[in-house]
């Protein structure tokens, strides 16, 4: 019998510049009883990663574009905030009916390059992390230093979808474990050679996390144990599919 555990880690508390991710989950596990062992995959919220490495900024510090202003108008939003996304932004992928979307100096195509003003406060919005995969990483060694393991580790954000309404959680960075399932070259129980079948386990991974996690629960961090997943070196930008290939945007 396939059995999968995803446990909310409760008590992590707030997270302010200069926090150490790692040491938090290794206290709030020490708290709750838990023992982390090398086949563990713990899914964290980008906000609190983001707000540890300081990648917040002050509305009323930012001064807007003429560009922000002229979308401002446009969508309804504002001219601060659109600034602050532009910034994050290596270019406009869509407008309209509120809703920008771009592509973020990392290579996501997101709505708002990922910048929120949720579970923030003080007038703030909060970035993505710079570097998702290298803070994945460096928590990943933080964690081994307190617990003697080194669990794959996930970051994780919400992102919306084209065709579908409703968000879902994705991979924004990993350490330690691959972000695909490869089924191609298998038969399936019918004797079909599976051509095509590549499962972005990293994303999937983070979208069960993310019903433990809830928006309003205050759990950030999330254990999901008894999972099958190839380790060694991965990351989330391999789950960026290449410009070449999509058919769905304008080039």
């Amino acid at each position: 019998m396939n059995r999968l555990e995803i446990l909310g880690l409760e008590g992590i508390g707030e997270v302010v510049p200069g926090c150490r991710v790692g040491k938090m989950i290794h206290e709030a596990c020490l708290r709750l009883g838990l023992r982390m062992i090398e086949s563990d995959v713990l899914v964290i919220a980008q906000k609190i990663v983001s707000k540890s490495e300081g990648r917040l900024v002050r509305l009323d510090s930012v001064i807007p574009s003429p560009q922000a202003e002229k979308l401002s108008v446009q969508l309804v939003k504002d001219a601060r905030l659109l600034e602050v996304i532009l910034g994050e932004s290596r270019r406009i992928i869509r407008t309209g009916r509120g809703a920008i979307i771009v592509e973020t100096h990392h290579g996501f195509v997101c709505a708002n390059a990922g910048v929120d003003l949720s579970n923030v406060g003080g007038g703030q919005v909060a970035l993505l992390p710079a570097d998702p995969d290298g803070s994945a990483g460096r928590i990943r060694e933080e964690i081994r230093g307190f617990e003697g393991v080194a669990p794959g580790v996930i970051i994780s954000d919400s992102f919306g979808r084209p065709w579908r309404l409703g968000t879902t959680d994705v991979a924004l960075g990993m350490a330690g474990l691959k972000p695909f399932r490869d089924y191609r070259g298998q038969l399936d129980p019918y004797g079909y050679e599976l051509r095509g079948s590549v499962t972005a386990l990293g994303d999937e991974v983070a979208s069960a996390a993310s019903l433990v996690m809830g928006k309003t629960d205050r759990i950030p961090v999330v254990l999901v144990r008894g999972l099958a997943m190839e380790r060694g070196g991965g990351s989330a930008r391999e789950l960026l599919r290449p410009e070449d290939e999509d058919l769905f945007r304008d080039f």
